[in-house]
C-alpha cells in the first residue's frame, strides 16, 4: 500500500473532481493548508501530488524526503521543483495537461475591474452609495501586450474585440508572429511609454526575473494600468508598490505573487488602486477537473509500472 500526499487543496475540492476510488488500495491524505515543515509533515509519503507551484520542491527538501518515489504536478511545468534534483534522487516526476483560456479570460476580468473601478463600486453600492468613481473606456486605447504566446495571443484577440490598438514585445518575439495576431512589434520601452495597459505573458525564469523594475514603472504614463496574472517576481514588487503609492501609474489588477498566499501583513494588500486575486487564473472548475483526473492517471499508471506525462529527464 502506497501513502499519497494530495497538497494544497485550499477549497477542499480535490476530493470531487476526480475519481480518488481508482486507489482505494491505497491510503489518500488531502492537505488544505500551506505546510509550515513539508520535510515533517511528508517523512512518510511515497507519493506527493503538487498543485502548481504552490509548494516548492527544491533539492533540499527533496533530500530530506528519502521514501519519495512520485511527485505529480498539475501541469507540465513547474519552475519551483528540482527535477535534476529529483532524477538523481530516483523521483520519477509526471505532470498533467491543463486549460489555457482561464487565464487570458482573468486577464481581463482585471483589465476591467481596474479600468471601470468595479471592485470600488460594488462596495460603495453596498455601503449605500451610488456613482463615486469615473472609469476609464478600453476603445481606441492601446494594450501593451508583454509575451505574445498561448496566453498572450488569447489576451491579443480580446483585446481587438475591444477595438484597442496592439503593441507587443518579447526577447524573441518577430514582427510576423506579432501581426498574426493583430498587434504591432515594439521595443519594451516604446511598448511602455505607448501603452494605456500593460498585460504580462511570460515565463518566470533568469531572463524575466525583475523585468520590470522602477526604470521601467517610470516610462508608463501616469494614466496608465499594469496587469500581471503570469508570475509575481517579474515585476519588482517594491517598484511597483512605490509607484502605485506615488501615483505614477493609475492602477494595477494582480493575481500572482513574490510570495503565496500573500501574507496577511503585506503592504501590498493595502496598496491603492489595485485590484487583488489570490492566483486565479486556472482556478476553474474545468481546469481542476483536468488536473485532478489526471493526477490520479498519473499516480495509477506509476503504481502499474507504467508512468505517464513523465517530466524528469
Amino acid at each position: 500500500m502506497a501513502r499519497i500526499a494530495v497538497l494544497d487543496d485550499y477549497q477542499r475540492v480535490a476530493s470531487r473532481f476526480a475519481d480518488w476510488s481508482r486507489l482505494a488500495a491505497h491510503e489518500v491524505t488531502f492537505f488544505h493548508e500551506p505546510l509550515a515543515d513539508p520535510a515533517a509533515a511528508l517523512g512518510s509519503f511515497d507519493i506527493v501530488c503538487a498543485m502548481r507551484e504552490r509548494t516548492p520542491f527544491p533539492a533540499e527538501l527533496l533530500a530530506r524526503l528519502p521514501g519519495l518515489r512520485l511527485l505529480v504536478t498539475t501541469g507540465m511545468r513547474n519552475a519551483s521543483i528540482d527535477l535534476d534534483a529529483a532524477a538523481r534522487q530516483g523521483v520519477t516526476v509526471c505532470g498533467t495537461e491543463g486549460v489555457g483560456s482561464p487565464t487570458a479570460e482573468l486577464a481581463w476580468g482585471l483589465i476591467l475591474a481596474v479600468a471601470r473601478r468595479i471592485p470600488q463600486e460594488d462596495g460603495a453600492m453596498r455601503a449605500g452609495g451610488w456613482q463615486s468613481t469615473v472609469g476609464v473606456g478600453l476603445e481606441d486605447k492601446t494594450l501593451g501586450i508583454v509575451g505574445l504566446g498561448r496566453l498572450g495571443s488569447a489576451v491579443a484577440r480580446i483585446g481587438a474585440a475591444f477595438g484597442m490598438r496592439l503593441v507587443a514585445w518579447s526577447e524573441n518575439l518577430t514582427a510576423e508572429r506579432a501581426a498574426e495576431c493583430g498587434a504591432e512589434l515594439v521595443t519594451k520601452d516604446e511598448l511602455l511609454r505607448a501603452a494605456d495597459v500593460v498585460t504580462i505573458h511570460l515565463v518566470l525564469g533568469d531572463r524575466t526575473c525583475g523585468l520590470i523594475g522602477a526604470r521601467e514603472l517610470a516610462l508608463m504614463k501616469p494614466t496608465a494600468f499594469l496587469v500581471n496574472t503570469s508570475r509575481g517576481p517579474i515585476v519588482d514588487e517594491a517598484a511597483l508598490l512605490a509607484a502605485l503609492e506615488a501615483g505614477t501609474i493609475a492602477g494595477a489588477g494582480l493575481d500572482v505573487y513574490d510570495r503565496e498566499p500573500l501574507p496577511v501583513d503585506d503592504p501590498l494588500r493595502q496598496a491603492p488602486n489595485t485590484v487583488l486575486t489570490p492566483h486565479l487564473g486556472y482556478v476553474t472548475e474545468e481546469t481542476y477537473r483536468v488536473f485532478y483526473e489526471q493526477t490520479v492517471e498519473d499516480v495509477e499508471s506509476f503504481l502499474a509500472d507504467a508512468p505517464v506525462r513523465v517530466l524528469t529527464p
